[in-house]
């Protein structure tokens, strides 16, 4: 019997269980935002914590279309709680990226895994295009944080930042997925979930 190329019904579901988990975390580390310095800081944090369950979901990869799907409703999902349309713009061609690296490695490969998860996670990096862009029209839907929080936010996002937080997202995810992987082998593996 040939196996099909096409995206099936576990397919899907797996693609929907993975981005609920990673959409959990990173809504979490987002509430943290708050905080100035923690808002600056959600490059690290949400790449660093979805790493274990992004690279579960790796083990379900088998075909292409799958991770494209998850950055995509990712992006959705933060543009829908208020960051940026950048975040659905950037997380879908990260996301074809990332389907591309991790399909050169017959979807086997631990480090084109690694590489593919940090590249399809800087749709975290694009959320900041609103604050270096358009700042004014950033802080004008924010206004309820008060002029402190978006004075101190501003202090610390100078546009130069940018590419410093792309580094950084990048840095982040290699850091998280390498981390992903270790537990998997440690834990899931003997459990026989991956």
């Amino acid at each position: 019997m040939e196996k099909s190329n096409r995206l099936n019904a576990k397919d899907l579901i797996n693609v929907g269980i993975y981005t609920a988990i990673c959409a959990v975390i990173c809504c979490a580390v987002a509430m943290t935002g708050v905080i100035p310095i923690m808002m600056v800081l959600l490059v690290v944090f949400v790449p660093i914590l979805t790493g274990i369950p992004y690279m579960l979901f790796l083990t379900k990869v088998k075909k292409f279309g799958m991770i494209l799907i998850l950055n995509v409703l990712m992006g959705i999902l933060m543009w829908v709680t208020g960051m940026s349309f950048y975040a659905l713009a950037v997380g879908t061609v990260s996301g074809l990226i990332a389907e591309l690296i991790y399909r050169s490695g017959n979807y086997q490969s631990k480090w084109r895994g690694i590489l593919a998860y940090a590249i399809s996670g800087i749709y975290c990096w694009a959320n900041y295009f609103g604050i270096f862009f358009n700042a004014d029209a950033y802080f004008a839907t924010r206004q309820k944080f008060g002029q402190d929080y978006i004075d101190a936010v501003t202090r610390m996002l100078p546009p130069w930042m940018c590419p410093v937080l792309l580094a950084v997202d990048i840095a982040c995810g290699i850091i998280g997925g390498f981390i992903g992987t270790k537990v998997l082998k440690k834990h899931f593996e003997k459990a026989g979930i991956a």
